[in-house]
């Protein structure tokens, strides 16, 4: 259950947030810069690419490695292909992964390394995989790590993961590989390496952009601000004890719902399915209708609240990156009228005007607090 007491009480929230998730979630805007400056001393701002690659694949571990493919493929678009490279192997061990290249890559494909440990060997032995082959490999990760040196190796180029000046490698190892912002310190460096390569419009100024934009929602949703203004708590506040199903419409909003679902489930322990409109309709509709609708099962009035996990309720989490008035092809209206129809309680969230870049950060940091503030203030989830 959701101590919405403890949403409320900011000094409660830190005492509780032993992985520093609330500092990385409001860090994101200054690793931002710190990782576009990383980027610019690697020299990316000075390389002159012949074209555009082929194909853009991208291999990494865990949730943030996952996102920043996601995010490469929405804003590139038709422009290139981008794929994600799935791990293989035993356990999630950094020494028990492997990649594999697919047959057909070769020296007009581009290789994206992002990891926040650094030391996987599979990473490294796929680095000089593709040095063997011609691919232009980049890497971003921890300065000094086994993964900097092979990237070097192979004649790639590294750029050093963004940290927080009060942070240590030790200390990242144990808590930036479920930090929001570790997002932002993989994702960034790539934007800029993209802007160059002609696959993503980002220049300087709109990377500035992006961490003013995330900076502001850092001063929105800071745990200081009371709930009925903060649209991450508030949101928080609505999912407990729900079964969120997360509707996205927009290039920007598909990524972002399907990290808020990754999140959620890898920082809250809460389960959530991710879909876009309007396929999200058929495809969880009966989830509407069954055993997780709202009028399902009523609740018992001699159930005992204190030994009985009360059951959980879907709820529909519609996620657009741009207002849906006076949009004639938007689905919004359809998924209001199926879930409102089965009983079902709404969430929505459109980020303000600005950029593409801007929405999606935008998104990003509201279900970034929204998953933190939940794993901090639901009882019975471990927040270390």
């Amino acid at each position: 259950m959701l101590d919405e007491t403890l949403l409320d009480a900011p000094d409660a929230l830190a005492l509780a947030d032993h992985r520093g998730l609330l500092r990385g979630a409001a860090e994101a805007g200054a690793l931002v810069r710190t990782a576009a400056r990383h980027a610019a001393e690697a020299g990316i701002a000075e390389l002159r690419p012949d074209g555009r690659p082929r194909a853009v694949l991208v291999a990494g571990p865990g949730t943030a490695a996952a996102g920043v493919a996601d995010l490469v493929g929405a804003l590139a678009g038709a422009s290139s292909p981008v794929i994600r490279l799935q791990p293989t192997g035993v356990a999630p061990a950094a020494g028990a992964l492997r990649w594999a290249l697919p047959g057909w890559a070769g020296s007009v494909d581009l290789l994206l390394l992002p990891t926040t440990d650094g030391s996987e060997p599979g990473l490294a032995v796929l680095a000089q995989q593709a040095y063997r082959r011609g691919m232009t490999v980049v890497g971003v990760a921890p300065k000094q790590s086994p993964l900097a040196e092979a990237v070097s190796g192979a004649h790639g180029l590294l750029v050093p993961m963004a940290m927080a000046p009060h942070e240590t490698a030790e200390e990242y190892e144990e808590v930036l590989a479920a930090s929001p912002g570790a997002l932002w310190a993989l994702f960034t460096p790539l934007l800029a390496l993209l802007d160059r390569v002609g696959l993503v419009e980002a220049p300087p100024e709109a990377l500035e952009q992006v961490a003013d934009r995330l900076d502001h929602m850092a001063e929105r949703c800071g745990p200081a601000i009371a709930t009925y203004s903060n649209p991450a708590k508030t949101l928080a506040a609505e999912l407990a004890d729900s079964m969120p199903l997360v509707w996205t419409e927009g290039e920007a909003a598909g990524p972002a719902g399907r990290r808020f679902a990754a999140v959620l489930a890898e920082l809250a322990g809460l389960p959530a399915l991710a879909a876009e409109l309007p396929e999200a309709l058929p495809a969880h509709g009966m989830l509407l209708a069954g055993d997780y609708a709202a009028g399902a099962d009523p609740d018992d009035f001699f159930r005992d609240r204190v030994e009985e996990q009360q059951a959980l309720r879907a709820r529909v989490v519609l996620i657009r990156d741009r207002p849906a008035e006076g949009n004639a092809l938007s689905a919004a209206p359809s998924a209001r009228e199926l879930a409102l129809g089965h009983g079902t309680a709404i969430s929505e969230l459109e980020p303000e005007e600005g950029t593409a870049l801007e929405n999606l950060a935008e998104l990003i940091a509201v279900t970034d607090f929204a998953a933190v503030y939940l794993a901090l203030a639901t009882a019975g989830r471990p927040a270390d």
